[in-house]
């Protein structure tokens, strides 16, 4: 509770206190004021006074607001009083004079102006200023004496009652409770003035301190009176402080439990209180123990054996828990468990923490069309979440896209795997889908994107490939044989075979690939001169770099394992090779396509006759097919023979057979032979795979 104390007025000399006083007045007062006319005035008061004005006198033409002749005021700068017209001095006093104060320690501005418009000269206005002392104690409520305030000529000051001191902000009274202990192996220690109600604004520390193989035992009275809210929040609080941390804060009518261990051979004792209350407080003795060791070595581990404390030369076994492992010297070790020996002190030697598996970031290639999902920083510990996701829409995510650290330190899929997934291309899907109708000899030419796997080879001989990834292409091993293995060039993404002539090239969309590597099926007979096998007829070219993949740049899906084939079965054939023109053979400026039939395996096994009249080889590795006026043909070698035919909405489509041998189109048999791709599914996935 604050007091105020009145003192004696003390008699200060002219040189000690000079007050701010004076008149104001319009411009002629007391004879009158003429239009036009102005006066500006200001004043400030000194620190810890107040600045007034009370006039004695006021005569101006009255208007509407005032809006004519006026005597405005303002207090620091904010406007608190209009005047006009005539008032008579009781109203002045009553009415007018008690708002014209300023804050302490503020300024009071007065303005005055007439105009022209004035009927009969009125004699103005005269008012007196002075300063006076204001009376903190009594007038503000801010002042923040906590107990006694005492006012003087310009402030005041704070005291306090006996027993009480001023702290260091000079406005709150408190006691002196700060007490060093140290040495003491027990005592009492209890809130100021106990057991009578303890102190406001306390700020009590005790400080204990013994040898560092002894710990403190606090014991604590049955009665304990600390207030708090309704709530249960600590409006005063007891914390005690030892080297582990901060305990409490207690508060409420339950004392901590007895005995308290500190499990420290130092602790403080605090304890502080608001300006508000009558409470008790709380009262305690304490005396000292040999220290043990905790049962928690560390956080995220358990001791074996178990016990609720160890005593010195007791040694356990700590396990990390699971996801967790040793962490010595800044290291984490691949173990997940320690030995270590209570020692006198209470502490637990060696002790190593133990902290999360770290998983790391995963292991991807920096030009991978693999990605993690808000990779800026990705989070690796134990039981922590990445996902994966294609950064390509022509690419699609083979396996989980989530994976989790597991407590190997290994990034784990759902399903336990913990290889990391890959992007796998979309394959036999076209953006652009060709007519039911056509054929290469003399048939439809393709649009951009209807069959975007297939490659043009122009040199040393013309022929297609397929593009069965964005590194692998397939064709017939006879359109490859002999040729050095990064001398080849491919095109594809174009079906307009003048875009790859070198003016043409840099202004069209063709992509240009070069061959790293030509992989010829090892049990295809290379080098002869008059052919009559072409069993086997397949090789593999790898391309030098990864190709970006578009709409008019996709691969065609291997087939499936045992998928087989079906008589009359119908599929489309596709490539630049010789055409039919004004009843003659010529090739193809434009990718052709026709969509043909898979003969029955009796009439492929019916095989044409070479020039030296000797019958070609049929191996079922080989299947034949064709349709009226329509066939592969030559120069069409090593493209592609695709199932299902063409068609919207029936894909994704598949590589079945390459454009192999036939009898001369000329001769207009309509039947020409293909590598069955489907009995070369391990062979290409071998080779691959090794390079």
């Amino acid at each position: 509770m604050m007091l105020r104390l009145s003192l004696p007025l003390l008699l200060l000399s002219h040189s000690a206190y000079s007050m701010l006083l004076g008149w104001v007045e319009s411009p002629g007062y007391p004879t009158g004021y003429l239009p036009y006319s102005s006066l500006n005035w200001s004043r400030c008061a000194p620190k810890g006074h107040t600045l007034s004005i009370r006039l004695i006198h006021l005569d101006l033409e009255d208007s509407q607001d005032c809006e004519n002749d006026a005597v405005k005021v303002y207090s620091d700068g904010n406007l608190i009083s209009v005047l006009c017209g005539k008032r008579e001095f009781e109203e002045l006093q009553s009415a007018v004079n008690p708002s014209l104060v300023s804050s302490p320690g503020g300024c009071l501005s007065l303005s005055f102006y007439s105009d022209y418009s004035n009927t009969r000269r009125h004699t103005g206005f005269r008012g007196f200023y002075s300063s006076q002392d204001y009376d903190e104690c009594e007038s503000d409520p801010d002042n923040r004496c906590t107990q006694f305030c005492h006012n003087f000529i310009g402030g005041y000051y704070c005291s306090c009652r006996h027993g009480y001191h001023l702290d260091k902000d000079k406005h709150t009274c408190t006691v002196g409770c700060t007490e060093d202990l140290s040495g003491l192996k027990k005592g009492d220690i209890s809130s100021p003035s106990w057991p009578a109600s303890y102190a406001e604004n306390a700020k009590c520390q005790h400080t204990l301190s013994v040898e560092p193989h002894l710990q403190l035992e606090l014991h604590f009275s049955d009665v304990f009176d600390v207030e708090q809210s309704p709530d249960g929040q600590c409006i005063d609080a007891l914390r005690i402080v030892t080297h582990t941390g901060t305990l409490g804060p207690f508060c409420g009518n339950t004392p901590p439990p007895s005995p308290f261990l500190t499990h420290s051979h130092h602790v403080q004792i605090r304890f502080t209180s608001d300006g508000f209350g009558t409470n008790k407080g709380f009262s305690l003795h304490f005396v000292t123990r040999d220290k043990v060791c905790l049962a928690e070595v560390t956080p995220h581990s358990t001791a074996a054996p178990r016990k609720s404390e160890y005593h010195q030369g007791q040694t356990v076994t700590v396990t990390c828990d699971v996801g967790y492992a040793v962490n010595t010297q800044g290291t984490l070790a691949l173990s997940s468990e320690y030995e270590t020996t209570c020692l006198n002190t209470g502490v637990w030697s060696p002790s190593y923490s133990c902290e999360p598996v770290n998983c790391g970031f995963p292991d991807i290639p920096v030009d991978s069309i693999l990605q993690l999902v808000d990779s800026d920083n990705p989070q690796t510990l134990y039981e922590d979440q990445i996902e994966f996701q294609c950064t390509s829409e022509y690419y699609i995510l083979e396996g989980d896209d989530t994976y989790t650290c597991n407590a190997k330190g290994e990034w784990e899929s759902g399903d336990g795997e913990t290889k990391m997934p890959k992007c796998i291309e979309v394959c036999g899907r076209p953006k652009t889908h060709p007519a039911n109708t056509g054929r290469i000899l003399g048939g439809k030419d393709a649009k951009l994107g209807e069959i975007p796997w297939h490659l043009l080879i122009k040199e040393p001989r013309r022929g297609g490939a397929s593009l069965i990834n964005d590194r692998w292409a397939v064709t017939a091993a006879h359109v490859v044989e002999n040729v050095e293995e990064t001398s080849l060039v491919l095109y594809g993404g174009m079906v307009d075979a003048k875009q790859t002539r070198p003016a043409f090239i840099k202004s069209s969309d063709v992509v240009v690939m070069n061959s790293e590597k030509i992989i010829i099926h090892p049990l295809y007979t290379s080098g002869i001169k008059d052919r009559t096998n072409f069993d086997n007829d397949i090789a593999l070219i790898k391309l030098a770099s990864r190709v970006s993949l578009g709409p008019n740049l996709l691969p065609i899906c291997l087939p499936e394992a045992n998928s087989g084939l079906v008589e009359n079965e119908q599929g489309t054939i596709s490539g630049f090779g010789m055409t039919e023109k004004f009843d003659k053979m010529v090739t193809s400026v434009m990718l052709k396509y026709a969509h043909i039939g898979v003969y029955p395996v009796s009439r492929c096994r019916d095989t044409p006759r070479t020039k030296n009249n000797r019958h070609m080889v049929y191996t079922d590795n080989m299947f034949c097919a064709g349709a009226a006026g329509k066939d592969s043909c030559h120069k069409d070698s090593g493209g592609s023979f695709v199932l299902p035919m063409l068609a919207e909405g029936r894909e994704p489509y598949y590589l079945k057979g390459i454009v192999s041998w036939g009898p001369p189109c000329e001769d207009r048999q309509f039947k020409g032979y293909y590598t069955k791709v489907e009995n070369y599914l391990d062979w290409i996935k071998a080779e691959i795979a090794q390079n």
